[in-house]
């Protein structure tokens, strides 16, 4: 029998769903990431380079005496990745493990590594932040020239390209701009994601209430993270044909996770930092 691709509406997402307490890798739900892009005729070498970075907030086990120990989980999957994993799955992996007894944080790293690297189709990076370093985590800000300041009025609220100009008879410039505006909704159960973006890119000025017109667009938009995010550096590059870009989303967590994708087709000194913002 052919095997087919998982698809959102085959996921657990919307569905009632029994919270196992003991290890299950086969929860996780895995989805190709190809259907999307080729909505936006991407195929063969992307035009891009990046990371989703996912924090999972509620991770908890059992020692080998019993006891429960809890921490923070982080890693990071390559954008070309060939698959994503749909968050709720990842959210009843990481319960099933509220039971399970494990000799350590050695034995999770490798569990989650080895799990998370299958789903996704690649190595992933990944580290576990124990209670006792809690201290260190710091929170963040974007920085960058705030787009919610400006007065506009929006009237649609689609995601439409033809809002994003750019002004190709002045000096190349380079602008870092940020905002807080963007809310997309789930694919499948329609639930409001929240975020904030950072646009950095050198070329032609970029008109900034046509870009915040834009982004607010998203708001009745239904997509995963990492597709909204490749959807503006699309319709950012296409339509304001950028020298270098770089798009970067801080989304706030859902049943304990956070997905904070980011795409780039030049090298920066340093990946995002990876600080919470206020929001998460």
């Amino acid at each position: 029998m052919m095997n087919t691709p998982n698809t959102p509406s085959d996921s657990p997402l919307g569905k009632a769903a029994a919270y196992q307490t003991h290890y299950d890798p086969s929860l996780l739900y895995p989805m190709p990431r190809a259907p999307k892009r080729a909505e936006l005729n991407l195929s063969g070498s992307l035009p891009f380079f990046g990371m989703d970075v996912w924090n999972a907030y509620e991770v908890s086990w059992l020692n080998l005496r019993g006891k429960p120990q809890v921490a923070i989980a982080t890693w990071q999957v390559p954008a070309d990745s060939p698959n994503i994993i749909e968050s709720k799955s990842l959210k009843l992996y990481f319960n099933a493990l509220n039971q399970s007894r494990l000799a350590g944080p050695d034995a999770l790293l490798d569990l989650l590594r080895a799990d998370l690297s299958a789903g996704f189709g690649v190595p992933v990076q990944i580290q576990i932040t124990g209670s006792d370093s809690f201290q260190q985590l710091k929170m963040g800000e974007f920085d960058g020239l705030l787009l919610d300041r400006l007065d506009i009025e929006v009237e649609r609220y689609v995601p439409d390209p033809s809002l994003l100009k750019a002004d190709h008879d002045a000096a190349p410039v380079e602008e870092k701009l940020v905002s807080h505006l963007l809310k997309s909704n789930c694919l499948v159960t329609g639930q409001p994601d929240w975020g904030s973006v950072q646009i950095h890119y050198v070329g032609s000025a970029i008109d900034q209430e046509g870009l915040l017109k834009y982004l607010i667009g998203f708001r009745e938009h239904n997509e995963f993270h990492e597709q909204c995010v490749e959807r503006i550096f699309m319709d950012i590059l296409r339509q304001c044909r950028p020298q270098k870009l770089m798009v970067a989303a801080r989304y706030t967590r859902r049943g304990g996770i956070d997905i904070n994708p980011w795409r780039s087709n030049f090298s920066l000194a340093k990946m995002p930092s990876n600080a919470r913002n206020a929001r998460q």
